[in-house]
């Protein structure tokens, strides 16, 4: 009797190299004032329809207090994505805590809005 493995719940993941991209669109994002960070905010500015992608950190332990987020988003057809660490996302924040979850709000006169629309090797 083989066991076969349970589907990842935090799916789809970005590999090494989309992780980076993302992280330095985020720090852009950040630098812009583009960014809200931490579950609440994300869930707030999906509802308000703000968001125009969201990143979410897949170590979070226990991972069932984000996963309301990716049904939110996939309501508002708004991208996600998740990235392996939450400290990573935190540095690419801007600030020194970890970050379960954040996303790029838009803003028409920003000078992102192309690289936002093109997204991180075409994947948004």
């Amino acid at each position: 009797m083989t066991v076969e493995a349970e589907p990842p719940k935090a799916y789809p993941l970005a590999d090494s190299q989309l992780s980076i991209t993302i992280h330095d669109l985020i720090q852009q994002a950040a630098n812009c004032k583009q960014l809200k960070v931490g579950a609440n905010e994300v869930a707030k500015s999906l509802n308000r329809a703000l968001s125009e992608f969201v990143v979410l950190a897949a170590d979070v332990d226990p991972l069932d207090i984000l996963l309301h987020l990716p049904l939110l988003a996939e309501d508002k057809n708004v991208p996600y994505v998740f990235v392996q660490s939450k400290q990573a996302l935190g540095r690419a924040c801007g600030v020194t805590r970890p970050v379960i979850a954040c996303t790029v709000i838009e803003d028409d006169k920003s000078q992102m809005k192309s690289q936002i629309q093109q997204g991180p090797s075409g994947v948004f």
